[in-house]
C-alpha cells in the first residue's frame, strides 16, 4: 500500500463525493449534523479524562472506568437497540438521542459549579449518555442508506469520514486550549450545544423515511436479535470483518485506557500539546478519507481492508517507543503514530461500513450493525479494563506494547477469508436474504 504522506497528490474530482450528494437535502443535513456533533464529542473525549485526572484525581483504574462506560452501555443495550431501530423510523431515534445527551452532559459543569461533582456521578452521566449513543449509532448506520442510493454509499461514507476528520483536527487542535481556558467541566458543555444543533438539523429533514414493519409482522425482540446474530455468524465476509474489527477495538481499548496517562504522567505533556498531537490525526484521517475511493479502485476493497488493519496496528508501535528524556522526540513519535494509524483506520472503516450497508437488507441492517458493535465493544471493554489493571502491575509503557501485537493479529482473520478476493463493493455479494 502506498504511504499517503509520500503520495500527497490531491484526489481528482471524480474521487470526491459526487455532485448528486450535495443536491440531496437530506444528506446535506445528515452530513452537517454529524460534522457538528463529532466536533463536540471529540472535545469531550479530551475533556473527560482531564475531569477524571485533574479535577477528581482518578488513577489508571478510574480513568479506565470512565473510558469504559460507552463500552458497558453498548454491551448492555446494543442488541436491543439494533432490534428496535429495525422496528422504528430511524430519524426520531436520532433526534431524541441528541436531545437526551445534551441534557445529560450539561449536568457535569452544573455539578462542578455546585461542588457535588464526583467520580460516581461522572460515571453515571457518562453511562447514560453512552446508552443514548448506542441507540443513535444503531439508527445512524441504518438511516444513511434510506437517504443515499446504495451506489453512492462509499462516497457518502467517505464524505462523512472526511468531515469527521476535519472536525477531529479542529476539535483536538482546540480542545486542549479549551480545557485550559474554560476548565475541563465547561469544555464538556460544548458537546451538549453541538447535540442540540444536530437535533435541529435532523429535525429539519423533510424527505419521507420508508415505513417500518407493521406491528403484526414483527417477530419477538429476542428472535429478531437472534436473526441478526445468525446473519453475522453465517456470512463469511461479515464474520471475518467482525473478528478483525474486534482485534482493532482491543488495540484501541488499550490505547484509550493508557494514552492520556502515559502522555501526561510519563512524558510530561500538557493539555495543549496533547490536543495538537491529536489534531494531527484529524488531518491524516482526512487524507485517508479522501484517498479511500481511489485506493479501492486501484487495489480492491479487500486489499484496502487488509492494508488498513495492518498499518493501523503497526503504527501503534510508535507510542510505547516514545522516549521520556527527549520531549521533542517523544512528541514526534506520538505524531508519527497519528500519521500512520489514523488514515489506515479511516480507510478500513469506510470500506467496511460500505460493504456492510451494501450486502445487508434495510430492515436487518440495524440488528447486524448492533451485533457487530456489541462484539467490538466487548473486545474493547475487556482490553480497556485489562489494560488499566495490567498497567498497575507492569507499567504504562510495557502494557502499551500490546497494542501493535493485538492489532496486527486481526489481519489474519481477513487473510483467511473471502475478503482478500473482494475487488469492488458489488463483489461482496447481494443483499442478505431475510
Amino acid at each position: 500500500m502506498v504511504e499517503p504522506l509520500h503520495d500527497p497528490a490531491f484526489p481528482t474530482p471524480d474521487e470526491l463525493p459526487g455532485p448528486s450528494l450535495w443536491r440531496n437535502g437530506a444528506f446535506q443535513r445528515v452530513w452537517s449534523a454529524a460534522t457538528i456533533s463529532i466536533f463536540g464529542s471529540l472535545v469531550t473525549r479530551v475533556a473527560l479524562p482531564f475531569v477524571a485526572i485533574v479535577v477528581l484525581n482518578a488513577d489508571s483504574v478510574g480513568v479506565a472506568l470512565v473510558r469504559s462506560m460507552d463500552l458497558v452501555a453498548g454491551l448492555a443495550f446494543g442488541l436491543v437497540a439494533g432490534a428496535w431501530v429495525d422496528r422504528l423510523r430511524r430519524r426520531p431515534v436520532l433526534i431524541w438521542a441528541d436531545l437526551g445527551r445534551a441534557a445529560l452532559l450539561s449536568l457535569i459543569p452544573i455539578a462542578w459549579l455546585g461542588g457535588w461533582l464526583s467520580l460516581p456521578l461522572l460515571l453515571v452521566v457518562t453511562l447514560l449518555a453512552a446508552v443514548l449513543t448506542t441507540f443513535f449509532d444503531a439508527a445512524d448506520h441504518a438511516y444513511l442508506p434510506t437517504v443515499v442510493p446504495r451506489a453512492d454509499l462509499v462516497r457518502a461514507n467517505g464524505a462523512l469520514a472526511a468531515s469527521g476528520s476535519v472536525s477531529e483536527f479542529a476539535a483536538f487542535g482546540s480542545a486542549g486550549f479549551l480545557v485550559q481556558i474554560l476548565g475541563a467541566p465547561f469544555a464538556v458543555l460544548i458537546d451538549a450545544v453541538t447535540f442540540l444543533v444536530s437535533a435541529l438539523l435532523l429535525g429539519s429533514i423533510r424527505s419521507e423515511e420508508p415505513a417500518p414493519p407493521l406491528k403484526a409482522d414483527r417477530e419477538p425482540v429476542l428472535r429478531e436479535i437472534a436473526i441478526g446474530l445468525r446473519l453475522v455468524i453465517r456470512n463469511p465476509i461479515l464474520r471475518a470483518t467482525t473478528l478483525a474489527s474486534m482485534a482493532s477495538a482491543a488495540m484501541w481499548g488499550i490505547g484509550g485506557a493508557l494514552w492520556y496517562l502515559f502522555a501526561i504522567e510519563e512524558l510530561g505533556l500538557d493539555a495543549a500539546a496533547i490536543g495538537i498531537i491529536a489534531a494531527v490525526g484529524g488531518v491524516s484521517s482526512l487524507f485517508g478519507a479522501l484517498i479511500t475511493s481511489r485506493a479501492t479502485a486501484r487495489f480492491g476493497a479487500g486489499a484496502v481492508l487488509i492494508g488498513g488493519a495492518l498499518f493501523a496496528g503497526l503504527g501503534s508501535l510508535f507510542v510505547p517507543l516514545a522516549p521520556v528524556a527527549a520531549p521533542l522526540v517523544a512528541i514526534a513519535f506520538l505524531v508519527a503514530n497519528q500519521l500512520v494509524t489514523d488514515p489506515a483506520a479511516t480507510a478500513y472503516d469506510i470500506t467496511d461500513t460500505s460493504i456492510r450497508q451494501s450486502i445487508v437488507g434495510d430492515r436487518q441492517l440495524g440488528r447486524v450493525t448492533a451485533t457487530i458493535t456489541v462484539a467490538v465493544l466487548l473486545a474493547q471493554l475487556v482490553a480497556t479494563l485489562g489494560a488499566g489493571f495490567l498497567a498497575l502491575e507492569i507499567g504504562l509503557r510495557n502494557t502499551l506494547f500490546l497494542q501493535p501485537i493485538v492489532g496486527v493479529a486481526g489481519v489474519l482473520f481477513l487473510l483467511l477469508s473471502p475478503v482478500r478476493r473482494i475487488r469492488t463493493i458489488e463483489d461482496a455479494g447481494v443483499a442478505v436474504a431475510d
